[in-house]
């Protein structure tokens, strides 16, 4: 399925009062000095789809500082050859994001994955592999969103019985009620396991067969590990609901004197190896996790093609200063060969000497966006 962007607008979003763009080519890069806006013009393109955007930011901050109208970021999206005015915004008496397709309102965010599957690698996950087990299970989940657009809903729903259980736990809430609150945490819990476990073996196979294309990135090994799924190993999703509901009602002096629920999907981790070496990615260089994280994302593009025949937008913001300009090379021509549009960002022009032809290369300053010759 082909599917582009044409056209971004942004008014009073971050640092821009406007900024209007039009984009010809599958890949573009935006050149400029740091601190210049290019990472915000990537954030409008992630709101264009489900969920918080790349910075996960209040909707409120958002807004250009001295704007009293709120923010708006539209686009023009071209699909099979049909054109498709997309848009979502604030206004000051809201506190939800509107989205707006050709000129109606829409009743969720996650009416756009009908339209677009948006990914990126930001700087902020250079130490995703590091970092606190939230950020890994928080990257699968919108890893699995790309190809299950109803995980979102699905997730949410799951954390907010789980909030519930730990209220009525807090305030000595009875049996009937728990049990009650505790059905649909295990019901909503086996539910966000089985997708995320669907991810990560989809995600393998797929990982596996970009290796076989002689790529120099590192190959990866996916699983997804905690108690629950120790304890769920082999048994059929029913059997996991009902063991899931007798650890939550066995487990409620536990839970109690801890004041939230300690068993389940929402501690599990997303575990990532270095298969040549035969290390956890945690242990590898800067270099070596930087690259594992490209060869995954490169890897779930093409998944999400073929599970969901849509195309997904990449959004790389700063990925092509920490390659050498072999990767660099290699990295362009891959995203060429996945087929989808990608956005980029760097400071200098030098990084892009490799772009392909199918590629567009803007400058981005105070006076405004250039489109530089090729």
């Amino acid at each position: 399925m082909s599917t582009a962007l044409t056209s971004l607008t942004l008014t009073d979003f971050r640092n821009y009062p406007h900024l209007s763009l039009s984009f010809s080519q599958p890949l573009v890069a935006f050149i400029g000095d740091n601190g210049i806006g290019k990472t915000n013009i990537l954030e409008a393109i992630s709101l264009l789809t489900a969920g918080r955007g790349l910075r996960r930011a209040p909707l409120i901050d958002l807004t250009r500082k001295d704007a009293t109208q709120g923010w708006a970021v539209s686009a023009v999206f071209c699909k099979d050859g049909y054109d498709t005015r997309i848009g979502t915004g604030l206004s000051p008496s809201e506190t939800g994001r509107r989205v707006r397709i050709d000129g109606e309102d829409a009743r969720s965010s996650e009416v756009l994955l009908d339209y677009m599957r948006v990914l990126w690698l930001v700087p902020s996950m250079d130490g995703l592999f590091t970092g606190p087990g939230s950020d890994r299970r928080r990257f699968l989940d919108r890893l699995t969103l790309a190809i299950d657009p109803t995980h979102g809903r699905r997730v949410s729903d799951f954390e907010k019985a789980l909030r519930q259980r730990n209220r009525l736990l807090e305030n000595g809430g009875n049996a009937r009620f728990l049990s009650a609150i505790e059905h649909q945490v295990a019901e909503l819990g086996t539910a966000v396991s089985a997708a995320r476990k669907e991810t990560v073996a989809l995600l393998g196979e797929a990982i596996n067969a970009q290796a076989e294309r002689g790529l120099p990135f590192p190959v990866a090994s996916l699983s997804l590990a905690s108690a629950f799924e120790d304890e769920m190993l082999g048994l059929s999703a029913t059997d996991q609901e009902d063991r899931y509901r007798e650890l939550l009602e066995q487990g409620r002096p536990r839970d109690r004197a801890a004041g939230r629920t300690l068993n389940g999907p929402h501690l599990s981790d997303l575990l990532v190896r270095h298969v040549e070496k035969q290390m956890p990615a945690a242990q590898s260089s800067t270099g070596e996790q930087k690259a594992l994280l490209i060869g995954l994302v490169l890897a779930h593009a093409d998944l999400t093609a073929s599970v969901t025949d849509i195309r997904p937008v990449l959004l790389l913001d700063e990925v092509a200063a920490h390659l050498d300009p072999g990767r660099r090379a290699a990295l362009f021509s891959r995203l060429l060969e996945i087929g989808g549009q990608v956005f980029m960002t760097g400071t200098d022009i030098s990084l892009f000497e490799a772009l392909p032809s199918q590629g567009e290369i803007f400058r981005i300053s105070k006076d405004g966006p250039e489109l530089l010759p090729r």
